[in-house]
């Protein structure tokens, strides 16, 4: 992994670039981590060898898994950074083409990264972070009053 931090104004920007072979949410877990960065917007493109993706079951609070076998070009990976129990943590989703054009998509699970993965994670304010909800068992953001 190599990475960079830069601003765009006043927002702090970490760009991210994942080698071949790391495993894409690990990775990015890890910088947003080193670099302090509690709540933060999050794009990507590239690819993957292999990966898992999820489809959130209310029912029972977690994610189906979605196994993604062979090569795949990451169409989009959009997200965020959330705090879950004093650490950060990255919920990203993600849309994933197969080679006839086919996709699949949902919450990624792991992504083994080739040839490379672009991130490009935007902080944001604290106070515009998201909250755990005990409700569903899930971070989900809270603006505030209107």
């Amino acid at each position: 992994m190599r990475s960079r931090e830069t601003y765009a104004g006043d927002r702090r920007v970490l760009v991210l670039v994942c080698d071949k072979g790391e495993e894409a949410m690990q990775t990015v877990t890890e910088a947003v981590r080193r670099h302090g960065i509690g709540a933060a917007q999050v794009t990507a493109v590239g690819g993957f060898r292999r990966g898992e993706v999820g489809y959130f079951d209310p029912q029972a609070r977690e994610y189906s898994r979605i196994p993604v076998d062979g090569q795949v070009e990451v169409l989009s990976l959009v997200g965020d950074v959330a705090q879950r129990d004093g650490q950060a943590e990255p919920h990203l989703h993600a849309v994933l083409a197969r080679r006839d054009g086919s996709t699949v998509g949902g919450h990624l699970l792991r992504g083994e990264v080739y040839p490379t993965l672009e991130v490009i994670i935007t902080e944001v304010p604290p106070e515009l972070g998201k909250r755990f909800d005990p409700e569903t068992g899930l971070a989900l953001l809270d603006p505030g009053p209107s």
